[in-house]
């Protein structure tokens, strides 16, 4: 009997999920607590009870971040690794990965203060899509369709001035259907996706309400969804994808510790199944 250790911040459903697939295939649990965890530079493996392998599914990325570099120091097998999750983390990076490996993505523009920024709006036009390269459930993505929104959005950040609202990333806008698709894949490969329904906004994020609906993975998306996961080195990934009218489809986000309760719902896949099959065969490798 193997054990598998799930690591959160926040006990959802998927965790919950994980946790009886793991107990059903005969396997123990162990769930961990990441706030109330410590740990020091003397610390070794066998001071915790970490299992054989780590799923570490933080819902906070700086927490998940850390965590998982401290679990890679106790020599503990994690999904993802750190480098995965830095990037992944990371929209500025992310989306320079993508197209380094030549993954088609929605031309994103850079700028590293409030000035530049505008004076590259200028340059490229209305309308596009601003985006905190930190950062979650569509939590500050606004789109920009004129001079006045942008500048209460810029006076905002200005205001706030964390050290990633310093940071300008500006995405076109994708004309697309008011849906997007989720794919979730392991081990570079595809295993279920769903269409993410706008309710009426701008956005399709299912933590914001979007209806999901199962999606049949066309060949173009498991060889897009298979490139984008290899181009951010693997593991378990959702990879987020929309539909633009001349384009075709586009992969505009990579996500890290997946949220997976919506896909679930409609999917034929058990997804928490193959996700904790694939974390034991990979701490066997």
């Amino acid at each position: 009997m193997s054990k598998v250790c799930i690591v959160f911040d926040r006990l959802r459903t998927e965790e919950k999920m994980l946790q009886k697939e793991a107990l059903d295939l005969g396997h123990d649990a162990v769930m961990l607590d990441a706030k109330i965890t410590q740990i020091n530079t003397d610390n070794r493996k066998d001071d915790f009870d970490l299992g054989d392998v780590v799923l570490e599914r933080c819902v906070s990325y700086f927490r998940g971040l850390h965590f998982t570099a401290s679990l890679e120091f106790l020599d503990v097998p994690v999904l993802n690794k750190f480098e995965v999750a830095n990037v992944c983390g990371n929209k500025m990076f992310m989306t320079l990965l993508l197209k380094k490996h030549n993954v088609p993505t929605p031309r994103t523009y850079f700028s590293f203060s409030s000035q530049s920024a505008l004076e590259n709006i200028e340059k490229v036009g209305y309308p596009l899509v601003i985006k905190p390269v930190i950062g979650s459930w569509g939590r500050g993505v606004m789109p920009l369709k004129d001079r006045d929104t942008t500048d209460a959005i810029f006076e905002i950040r200005e205001i706030t001035d964390s050290p990633h609202d310093r940071i300008y990333y500006l995405q076109e806008m994708i004309n697309r259907p008011p849906r997007d698709i989720r794919v979730i894949t392991i081990d570079d490969r595809p295993i279920a996706a769903m269409y993410r329904k706008s309710t009426g906004g701008f956005k399709t994020n299912i933590a914001l309400g979007a209806d999901p609906e199962l999606c049949e993975i066309t060949k173009e998306m498991e060889d897009m969804a298979a490139k984008a996961s290899q181009a951010m080195g693997g593991g378990i990934l959702g990879i987020d994808m929309m539909e633009d009218e001349k384009k075709g489809l586009v992969v505009h986000e990579v996500n890290n510790t997946v949220e997976f309760k919506g896909l679930a719902r409609v999917s034929k896949q058990n997804i928490p199944k193959e996700m904790i099959e694939f974390a034991l065969q990979y701490v066997r490798k």
